[in-house]
């Protein structure tokens, strides 16, 4: 188990717990009202913390390195049925953008999303997470695809941004990005996005556009990491707690300012303190999102959904 700086004080008590067990269990000394003053503090220190999270303490919890990837939901959401596509029929495939055929119970559902590596080789293998042009390409014609046999699209979000490099930007970076963002609006197939991670920028953008977005309860949705704003204004990285406050990141802010339809709310202690629960959560609300959106005609799916994103932004005075 790896501990996140502001989960130290959980790191220590547990240790203490565990410490305690061993010294009852191998001596005749008995630790039973220790051991219990002990996960009596632990409850309440994991109370604590959980319950008041910073904005940055929520983007750290975003990038726990325990946190299931989209990937790790695909599988468990589809239990053994998911068949990938790969491709873009143009240039390459995009390892960091992943998109297949897989059911959920008997519906079948088109997924699509960013897979981060969860170690050296498989992050450089999958470039951190950040797709190229060829990514968001594969992802249009995955969603094509899917509007061709009426199957739904479902967007699984965890990017710390589109690939920034030399080559994206010659290849179109922005137009790929911009088309998607164009096709997803009047796509006739029902879209369901779900922030699982980081949410950056474009990147996140570019597979984002759906008829009800979610976000789970640890994750982030913005124009710009914390990180980078911080070097910006500040010109170090010193004030991005700061900036994570500012930016209003959260998916407590995201949903109060109307830019996503729900939050999805995670175990006790972020996703990956127990991912099969976060799992079943997530099944459950796309089940469930599904049911909904079904029962629209396309012609009504697609007005709702451009009049949900041509009504953001707008204040009465």
């Amino acid at each position: 188990m790896e501990y996140l700086d502001f989960e130290q004080p959980i790191q220590e008590l547990e240790e203490q717990l565990s410490k305690c067990l061993i010294i009852g269990k191998e001596s005749d000394v008995d630790v039973t009202e220790t051991c219990e003053q002990i996960e009596n503090k632990l409850v309440k220190t994991r109370t604590d913390i959980y319950k008041n999270l910073t904005a940055w303490q929520r983007v750290q919890l975003s990038r726990h390195p325990s946190r299931p990837y989209t990937l790790d939901f695909i599988k468990a959401l589809t239990k053994g049925t998911f068949m990938e596509l790969h491709g873009d029929r143009n240039v390459k495939d995009d390892k960091a953008m992943i998109g297949g055929l897989g059911k959920i119970g008997d519906q079948s559902y088109m997924f699509i999303g960013q897979q981060k590596g969860f170690n050296t080789k498989t992050r450089q293998f999958r470039n951190f997470g950040m797709a190229n042009p060829e990514g968001y390409r594969k992802a249009l014609r995955l969603m094509k695809m899917a509007e061709k046999f009426g199957i739904p699209v479902v967007t699984l979000i965890d990017t710390p941004g589109a690939y920034p490099g030399l080559e994206a930007e010659e290849r179109g970076q922005g137009e790929a990005i911009a088309r998607n963002i164009f096709e997803m609006t009047i796509l006739k197939t029902p879209i369901i996005s779900i922030v699982i991670g980081e949410g950056a920028s474009g990147g996140a953008v570019g597979i984002g556009v759906g008829d009800r977005v979610y976000m789970m309860e640890n994750t982030w949705y913005t124009v710009i990491s914390p990180e980078s704003c911080s070097s910006i204004l500040w010109r170090s990285w010193d004030h991005k707690e700061e900036a994570a406050e500012s930016l209003k990141l959260t998916a407590k802010d995201m949903k109060k300012q109307g830019l996503i339809d729900g939050i999805i709310k995670e175990p006790f202690g972020g996703a990956h303190s127990n991912r099969a629960e976060a799992f079943a959560i997530v099944e459950k609300q796309i089940v469930k999102t599904y049911a909904e959106l079904s029962k629209l005609t396309i012609k009504k799916l697609i007005k709702e959904r451009m009049d949900k994103y041509d009504s953001m932004g707008v204040f009465n005075a």
